[in-house]
């Protein structure tokens, strides 16, 4: 067999043949991992920065094995779990993610493709084997694991929420602070995440050119639909795109309020970004949620409360107010239906409004 005739990543193509290793274990395991990344650029065009991190993961765990990949075994990994667990405190979504990168690397050393088995039984007298498992990993049943305590605002919540940061706006004009501009900037970014159910960095990187005219809803002018070009990506994947028809016209008006009046005034503004800094830059999704707080905490909400609540809470009133599910789900972005029913906290007004319908329903087919 060629060099051409390998795979990407192959032993063969990163191990130089009849060449003596001064420490034959390190520099098989390093040659796996540049085999491993070849694989995953050439063959799964991964991102880079998706590379690295599985290659970190692996690095630590072969650190706390103490063994190479060929005498890594199904028990070094419940011992790092349970390591994980008890002593670093790491979340189920970390865990799960670093379980994953273990077996995404066993998959690449095990395959004949790649000829690692019979590289490791040449030298070593042994080979590489899976040590993740269905019984020993942690499995990936639903789409949003964040804390439990994370939760939907309530209407009132919002309202007083979104008073205050109008008010905020008020108080910097009137007391002659430069940051009126920027209290009137975060106070729409509040609105748009809100009106549209939007993610922090969704919102942050927004260009006013996302907006477009729905011929459906001529009433609501160019801010019509969004076209949301940063949504959430999957491990490895390009941030997925999706369009989001407006719903709420009083966000509209907010929006359209700030680009007219507003955003003009920005002396220095980075291209066509929506959301720009006095220095010219584009507003981070990590000084949204540092005003959230500022905001939160001034008016003593519960301290769980982070901008994604806001999404949640478009999730449920949309829903409470008639929504088709399946319309939201779409609007939100979700793949899966269960997701969006993560997000629904549902109001004790309106399940009682949905159990006098049912019961009065059910009380006519009755006579």
């Amino acid at each position: 067999m060629t060099t051409t005739d390998l795979s990407e990543g192959s032993a063969r193509l990163v191990l130089l043949n009849g060449v003596a290793l001064l420490h034959p274990e390190d520099a098989v395991f390093e040659a796996m991992l540049e085999g491993w990344t070849r694989q995953q650029r050439g063959g799964r065009r991964l991102q880079p920065k998706t590379i690295d991190g599985r290659l970190r993961v692996v690095r630590r765990f072969n650190a706390f094995a103490e063994e190479y990949p060929w005498h890594w075994s199904a028990g070094s990994m419940d011992e790092w779990t349970t390591y994980l667990i008890a002593e670093l405190h790491r979340a189920p979504s970390t865990i799960r993610n670093y379980q994953t990168a273990v077996r995404l690397f066993c998959d690449y050393v095990v395959s004949p493709h790649y000829q690692w088995p019979q590289e490791c039984e040449l030298r070593f007298s042994a080979h590489p084997v899976q040590i993740c498992h269905e019984w020993n990993t942690a499995a990936h049943l639903v789409d949003y694991e964040a804390e439990a305590s994370r939760r939907p605002m309530t209407r009132e919540e919002i309202q007083c929420f979104l008073d205050y940061a109008d008010a905020e706006v008020d108080r910097a004009i009137r007391l002659g602070r430069k940051g009126a501009l920027a209290a009137y900037r975060d106070a729409t970014v509040f609105k748009v995440i809100y009106g549209w159910g939007l993610r922090c960095t969704e919102t942050s990187k927004l260009d006013l050119t996302d907006w477009y005219r729905n011929p459906k809803a001529p009433e609501l002018g160019r801010f019509g639909s969004l076209h949301v070009r940063w949504g959430k990506r999957t491990k490895g994947s390009p941030p997925k795109r999706r369009t989001v028809l407006s719903v709420m016209p009083w966000a509209v008006e907010a929006v359209e309020d700030y680009v007219t009046n507003v955003r003009p005034r920005y002396r220095r503004c980075a291209g066509a970004t929506l959301w720009p800094t006095e220095r010219g830059g584009r507003l981070q999704s990590r000084e949204i949620e540092d005003r959230f707080a500022d905001y939160r905490d001034t008016l003593g909400l519960d301290c769980d409360l982070v901008p994604h609540c806001l999404r949640h809470s478009h999730v449920t009133h949309q829903i409470e107010d008639g929504a088709d599910p399946a319309f939201v789900q779409r609007q939100v972005g979700h793949r899966y239906a269960s997701t969006t029913a993560l997000y629904t906290g549902i109001s004790g007004d309106f399940m009682n409004t949905m159990m006098r319908t049912v019961l009065d329903r059910a009380l006519r087919q009755g006579q």
